[in-house]
């Protein structure tokens, strides 16, 4: 029986907000690191490291996930968009990016890019979704500055909005 050893590398080959990516990582690395340190994609925020805060978040195909409990390893072959991939284009916010910043639905900013994350993905299921619903979104990240009023505000104007889009935008894959 082989045994797998800890400082072992491995090829990991994704999809990263659109474009082919690859990293060599240990088993043990956390897709916050190798998103972070290996790949540039600092909008990932390393919080709490125990899934509780919710900063991390990611989509991985399509789904969040939060990155401080996911292996680099288990990237392999996914689709994973990080904040940086919400935009539509390099000059241009995303609906709820825009809808954020109407409403001042961010004060620090650290919790920001989980939160847009969620309601990203959220939103592309429920296209008329409840307060109730957004708040249920929202309570698995923690913020500490806004009270969360502008956040439900922000994200209920950007649900109008993409409601009356013909289609989602997709992101620009820069």
């Amino acid at each position: 029986m082989s045994r797998l050893s800890a400082t072992a590398r491995n090829r990991v080959a994704f999809t990263l907000n659109g474009r082919p990516v690859s990293l060599e990582a240990e088993p043990r690395l956390l897709a916050t690191d190798a998103l972070r340190h290996g790949l540039g994609a600092t909008g990932t925020h390393v919080g709490c490291e125990h899934g509780v805060c919710g900063a991390c978040t990611i989509q991985i195909d399509g789904a969040p996930a939060r990155a401080c409990l996911t292996l680099a390893v288990q990237l392999e072959g996914r689709d994973v968009r990080t904040v940086e991939g919400l935009s539509p284009a390099a000059d241009r916010l995303s609906v709820m990016q825009a809808a954020f910043r109407r409403h001042h639905a961010l004060q620090c900013g650290f919790c920001t890019a989980g939160i847009l994350i969620s309601l990203d993905a959220f939103l592309r299921e429920q296209r008329h979704p409840t307060e109730e619903q957004l708040r249920e979104v929202v309570g698995g990240h923690l913020c500490r500055c806004t009270g969360y009023t502008p956040i439900i505000r922000a994200a209920l104007d950007a649900a109008a909005q993409l409601r009356d889009a013909p289609s989602l935008p997709e992101p620009a894959h820069v």
